[in-house]
């Protein structure tokens, strides 16, 4: 059998092996052997709570109503006993309306009754904490238990678990003794005035009693870290945190082996990498041997997730997931494992360390030893304690994998098939802390304050409404001469981008609203909030709230769910250039896209011709905001480092990690935000563009849109989109955070310093960085790591896209640069006599490699605009000075570059003509160079040393590959390396080509280093 996408693949014709960096491995696979069908349940319950009738889900599976049946019973109060209610509206679920439809409610304890057979059992609730006719949502506090000896949840606020879903479900593992009838109560919390309980789904599945539980005298897990074992008994309770189908998709209920269990992807948990489908023509027969085959779906054991080819970057860093979990509890983890790759046969082929918690959990993994063989499915079990931590709720369980050491292992590679991760209970309780609610500042009303206020907000927004009413009146006579005068280039810009244009807004069919227009906007790809909703959220959009002014329009920080939780509101101005096309490519990228350094839309609203994005609240703003022109501190070098990391994975993300390539297209410091952790994420997808498609062509053909400052030169001449326009951008920030200035300056005394990235690039040339140095950095930044941070700077800055490094390539840049900064602090505490770490106060000299820089002639690009420098003063001052650099094109038809612009002025023609012989020098001196060292050969020689001064004695080596002879170019350890024919160096050049012809000449052998200045 075939995999999807497959194409044909020789592997005896080709030496390229199966393991990609981080990425999932998809396998055409037909399953034989002694494989067992699905597992059959005993009990197979499924209530929906508050339904007067039975009703059957998208799935097929019936719920029955609890009004009345033969398989369970309600027990409640005769006095005070519960309703039953209708939710308000539909929830957007993936799983169907039901069980969602209706709740049981009450403000006194009630419990379901369900006679079992023995054994354990899945016990799953389903929440939908929607507004109940009469129940305030955020008074919704009770407790739940089972059996009248496990507590499920305690005080818990289904609100506040949501975190931005609509529903959601909560899964629980109880053992049922012989004789035992399981009770599931709901109990209203008693110090919560009018709390009451509501459940709107109940199911009850049975589950083999050796998938989770263990017999009294089997040996027990693993305890990491207590040099003992934990044994999981028919007493324990478990509570599902995370299962994860690794490198694959997620996995429906129904698709599971008959215990209707939800798999998720591992996207949104990895720490790095780049998820991506691995093209093969492979059949493998997939055998359970010791392991039953309703341990997983199988096609959790036919997807994986690797590390990569590259050894010596494997043997430097850990392939690393981290889940978040409520602290103070132990937790019991499964790993999933299957090898099916070819080249891993036999014992020994690839062995690896497990590390869980940061605890040694297997420092010699072998899953063909494991499992006895290739194909066969197998997991491991390990029991580790998350102890509690200041006043932190939650904490990070992280997985890790590293290749084991060279003489252990054949392949430097790990691989992790799935993920099962459950909270054991500890003296009978499961239950964790509510997450924080945000503390209510606004004056809003609510549902709970008096009737006399309430009319009083009524009848202000009846007034309000008579006055918009009639300013809409006027501005729709605007609007007319407006739209009319646009009509033309709006045409340009539907039929050239690839989207339509609404004039000005859409709906979603499946919502209410008050606007006559439609598109196809999915209605559940994310919370739907009405206009009253965001009014009371903003108290009428007050100015007080104003957080930020951006070219969509105003920032506004809002609250929802009762006032308890901040978000971001983003409203369409009338005035922006911004509009429908935008807003909805916004929320159909955004709201697809999970990812920890990416900002979450929680929602949208489209009522009244308003145009508003819901958003996760930032609590620490942009970047921009802690760089310059602000009275906020300012930030120390290495936290500016790991807010650039993290940003760099945002962007990496986007470009391999989603399903899709995503290009940015306005990638700025306006547009890295900072949440409360100073964890960085990417915002702002108005603009960006789904990558090309076609594997034969490389770019997007479209018009030039961007800010000035950030925006790529050669996606402005050439109007050909490539992720490598963001790599420029993201250049720029770059810069921007080492130099604590705007992209574009214009109050500055020295006109090469208008424009940022020239400017930078002019410093690295003239080897003179601490020019363009902060000056609350200067003394504070170790060499080693400023250089490095400066040519990864540089490298996003080239002419030429297919120069420019790769996102993943600056991910990896960075955080050398930040392992540099550390490990020069810890020396400089070692020693202890020194305060600064900065090679200018050393007086050391920092000797830069030269860098082609290509066409300098965009020094116009500036000009042309306008910008033109105007009273001196320094460029580090943090005084009031115009920004440009966050207006944003519209539409820049037919431009034609730098060329163009440089014939506005006969200055701009000398540095043209003058770089262009430059290079000719240069490649003239490449040439004689390398004829020289090809004549001399290995022996040692002047133009051997002519060589070693100019390649700056680099070590390089050589590698065999699919592609052929492939070269790395590497710099300190541990080595980091790039590839030079799929892509270039990060410091590309005439000297690349020296050292290339070198070193075939040397004819360097695979992995075998050649130091250019001596022999090989």
């Amino acid at each position: 059998m075939k995999s999807i996408n497959s194409q044909s693949f020789d592997l005896q014709n080709q030496l390229f092996p199966f393991f990609l960096l981080s990425f999932p491995i998809i396998l055409a696979v037909r399953v034989s052997g002694d494989s067992s069908p699905p597992y059959i349940p005993v009990e197979n319950i499924t209530i929906d709570c508050g339904s007067p009738n039975d009703n059957t889900a998208l799935d097929g599976r019936s719920w029955l109503s609890d009004k009345s049946s033969k398989v369970f019973s309600l027990v409640e109060s005769q006095n005070n006993k519960s309703v039953s209610s209708a939710a308000p509206q539909q929830p957007h679920s993936s799983i169907g309306q039901f069980p969602f439809v209706t709740a049981r409610i009450s403000k006194s304890e009630f419990t379901y009754i369900f006679p079992l057979t023995s054994g354990p059992k899945f016990v799953r609730l389903y929440f939908y904490p929607a507004s109940y006719p009469s129940f305030d949502p955020w008074k919704a506090y009770f407790s739940v238990r089972a059996g009248g000896f496990i507590t499920f949840l305690k005080d818990f606020n289904a609100s506040l678990h949501a975190q931005g879903e609509e529903t959601f479900v909560k899964e629980f593992c109880v053992n049922v003794e012989e004789g035992q009838r399981l009770n599931l109560t709901f109990i209203p919390s008693t110090g919560i005035s009018d709390s009451y309980a509501f459940i709107n789904g109940i199911e009850i599945v049975s589950i083999p009693d050796s998938l989770y539980y263990q017999p009294a005298d089997a040996q027990g897990v693993r305890f990491l870290g207590q040099g003992n074992v934990y044994n999981i008994g028919n007493d324990t309770a478990l509570e599902l945190i995370y299962r994860i189908n690794v490198g694959g998709r997620q996995i429906s209920p129904a698709e599971d082996t008959g215990m209707f269990r939800f798999w998720s992807d591992d996207n949104i948990f990895l720490t790095e990498g780049a998820p991506s489908e691995l093209p093969v023509n492979v059949s493998i027969n997939l055998t359970f041997g010791k392991k039953p085959s309703f341990s997983a779906p199988k096609v959790v054991y036919t997807t994986a997730r690797t590390m990569g080819t590259n050894k010596t970057i494997n043997e430097h860093y850990k392939l690393t997931w981290e889940y978040p979990v409520d602290s103070g509890f132990n937790y019991f983890v499964r790993l999933h494992f299957c090898e099916f790759q070819i080249e891993v046969t036999k014992q020994g082929d690839r062995v690896f360390e497990i590390f869980v918690a940061n605890l040694t959990a297997e420092n010699m993994a072998d899953v063909i030893n494991w499992a006895g063989g290739r194909g066969i499915p197998t997991y491991r079990d390990y029991v580790v304690g998350i102890g509690r931590k200041g006043n932190e709720k939650k904490q990070n369980l992280s997985i890790a994998l590293h290749p084991a050491p060279e003489w252990r292992t054949k392949y430097s590679d790990a691989i992790l098939n799935g993920v099962e991760i459950f909270k054991l209970s500890s003296n009978g309780n499961l239950a964790g802390p509510n997450p924080d609610p945000e503390p209510i500042t606004t004056t809003v009303s609510t549902s709970s304050q008096s009737g006399k206020h309430q009319k009083k907000i009524n009848k202000t927004t009846i007034i309000g409404v008579l006055v918009g009413a009639s300013g809409f009146i006027i501005l729709s006579i605007l609007c007319f001469f407006i739209i009319k005068r646009r009509k033309r280039s709006v045409k340009d810009l539907a039929s050239t981008d690839g989207g339509s244009f609404w004039g000005g807004q859409f709906s979603d069919a499946n919502k209410s609203t008050k606007s006559n227009n439609s598109a196809n906007l999915p209605s559940d790809i994310c919370r739907y909030f009405s206009l009253p909703e965001i009014k009371v959220a903003t108290n009428n959009f007050d100015n007080v709230f104003i957080i930020g002014v951006g070219g969509f329009g105003n920032v506004y920080k809002g609250f929802i769910n009762g006032g308890m939780t901040p978000v971001a509101i983003k409203r369409l101005s009338p005035e922006s250039k911004q509009g429908a096309l935008e807003f909805k490519t916004e929320i159909e990228m955004l709201s697809q896209l999970r990812y920890l350094h990416l900002v979450s839309l929680i929602g949208y609203c489209n009522d009244d011709n308003e145009m508003i994005l819901v958003y996760d609240y930032m609590p620490h703003g942009t970047l921009r905001d802690h760089l310059y022109d602000t009275d906020n501190p300012n930030l120390p070098w290495k936290q500016r480092l790991e807010i650039c990391i993290g940003a760099a994975r945002g962007l990496h993300y986007l470009h391999s990690g989603a399903k899709q390539t995503i290009i940015h297209r306005d990638v700025k410091t306006t547009n890295i935000l900072l949440d409360e952790k100073w964890v960085a994420k990417v915002s702002d997808f108005g603009l960006s563009k789904v990558g090309p498609t076609n594997m034969s062509k490389a770019y997007v053909s479209t018009v030039v849109k961007g800010s000035f400052g950030y925006l790529d030169p050669e996606y402005y001449r050439r109007q050909q989109l490539t992720e490598k326009s963001d790599v420029y951008s993201y250049g720029v920030v770059l810069c921007e955070v080492l130099c604590a200035r705007p992209p574009i300056s214009r109050l500055v005394a020295d006109k090469s310093q208008i424009n940022l990235a020239m400017w930078s690039q002019k410093c690295y040339r003239n080897g003179n960085l601490y020019q363009m140095i902060d000056p609350f950095l200067r003394g504070k930044i170790a060499p080693g790591c400023l250089k490095k941070y400066v040519e990864v700077a540089i490298s996003c800055l080239h002419d030429e896209g297919i120069q420019r490094p790769s996102m993943s390539d600056v991910v990896w840049g960075l955080e050398f640069a930040l392992q540099l900064q550390k490990s020069a602090e810890e020396e400089m505490k070692l020693g202890g006599a020194e305060n600064e770490i900065d090679a200018e106060d050393k007086h050391e000299t920092l000797i830069f490699k030269e860098y082609d820089l290509g066409d300098e002639s965009c020094e116009g690009f500036i000009s042309s605009f306008g910008i033109t420098p105007s009273d001196e003063r320094s460029s580090a001052s943090k005084d009031s000075e115009v920004i440009i650099s966050g207006a944003v094109f519209s539409e820049l038809h037919n431009p034609q570059g730098c060329r163009k612009m440089a014939r506005s002025s006969d200055k701009l023609k000398k540095p043209c003509l003058g770089f262009a012989l430059a290079i000719l020098v240069l490649l003239s001196l490449s040439k004689n160079v390398s004829e020289a060292a090809m004549i001399n050969g290995s022996s040692p020689s002047s133009s051997n040393a002519n060589i070693a001064e100019y390649i700056g004695e680099e070590e390089l080596f050589m590698e065999s590959g699919a592609a052929g002879l492939n070269a790395r170019l590497l710099d300190q350890p541990p080595y980091l390396s790039y590839d030079t024919l799929e892509r270039p160096p990060a410091v590309p050049g005439p000297k690349y080509a020296v050292a290339l012809n070198e070193m075939k000449n040397r004819g360097c052998q695979p992995y075998t280093r050649c130091r250019l200045g001596g022999g090989a």
